[in-house]
């Protein structure tokens, strides 16, 4: 799919691709979208095998006079899950060029406030810099609505232990959750460190194809808010792990009580169990067998003997 937007007072009108079109967007291209805009812009559309290298020089280059930035940004997959995949923006003379291959909420979002008010700019670089700044906007949400949650299954495992041991409390279900946060958080990270280090190749790029100094000012404040979302998100993931090892620990409890039940069951009844296995000898010579107040005083002695022990274990507090 091949979107072109023009800048017509300050604003992003969407319309096909012309020598006047400002931004055009590349969402999973066929060959020819990509021919096209090759042709138009003068420059190679890198394939998506190169938008996933690892090395820093691979992401971000310049090349045939273009700007290449890329980085990995979390969108939701079809089945909204997190998902984390590279777009690259090609800043190439006065159009911007975006290819990616899954759908960040921001990107829609960007391009339908963009076309109702103005953007801070009439260039390529102001629309960049406003779809990085939106980006950012998206990231700190979903960080805030991650520690919302969390925050959430914090009460849940810290409630009043009444409410933990009440039936439906699934401790496993808990761990899950916790599982997941910690792999959105994970997620978050590399999307916004990417993204921090774009912000300052960016910045560098910005003083060479001398753009104003509101949009470099903008640029610098884009790489002291993704530090600060890092520093947050660092935080929120610390409250992750410790609430994982708080909620192994509290299972650990649980099992320890559930233990020391069937260990103090188990001796209360052993005397018992003691006294009925000694007359439950079949031996010839046995002389309280014989006497009327045996029977009842075997039963007295095994019920003393399992109430005893019980007593003391409630005196002790072990109960």
């Amino acid at each position: 799919m091949l979107n072109g937007y023009s800048i017509l007072n300050q604003r992003l009108c969407a319309g096909p691709l012309t020598e006047a079109t400002a931004w055009v967007d590349l969402l999973t291209p066929s060959k020819e979208e990509e021919k096209q805009v090759e042709a138009l812009c003068g420059i190679e559309i890198p394939t998506i095998e190169e938008m996933r290298e690892i090395e820093i020089s691979s992401r971000l280059y310049n090349e045939d006079g273009a700007t290449f930035m890329t980085a990995w940004v979390l969108s939701q997959s079809d089945k909204d899950e997190p998902l984390v995949s590279p777009i690259t923006f090609i800043l190439a003379g006065t159009r911007l060029i975006t290819l990616r291959y899954h759908e960040p909420r921001f990107f829609a979002t960007f391009a339908a406030r963009a076309q109702k008010s103005p953007i801070a700019g009439s260039s390529a670089d102001a629309v960049l810099v406003g779809l990085l700044e939106a980006s950012i906007d998206r990231i700190a949400d979903i960080i805030e609505k991650a520690a919302h949650d969390i925050d959430a299954l914090s009460r849940e495992i810290f409630g009043q232990p009444a409410s933990r041991r009440a039936v439906g409390f699934d401790y496993r279900d808990k761990l899950v959750r916790l599982g997941q946060k910690g792999d959105l958080l994970s997620d978050i990270r590399e999307s916004i460190t990417s993204l921090d280090r774009l912000f300052g190749y960016l910045g560098l790029a910005a003083g060479e194809r001398r753009v104003d100094k509101e949009l470099k000012a903008r640029v610098k404040t884009l790489s002291r808010d993704a530090r600060s979302l890092i520093d947050h998100l660092a935080f929120v993931s610390q409250k992750v792990t410790f609430l994982l090892d708080a909620t192994l620990g509290l299972i650990n409890i649980e099992q320890n009580q559930i233990i020391k039940i069937f260990s103090v069951a188990a001796v209360v009844f052993l005397p018992p169990t003691l006294i009925a296995s000694i007359y439950g000898m079949n031996f010839q010579f046995m002389p309280e067998l014989d006497e009327p107040w045996a029977y009842p005083a075997a039963l007295g002695a095994m019920v003393l003997s399992a109430v005893l022990p019980y007593l003391f274990f409630k005196h002790k507090g072990w109960l």
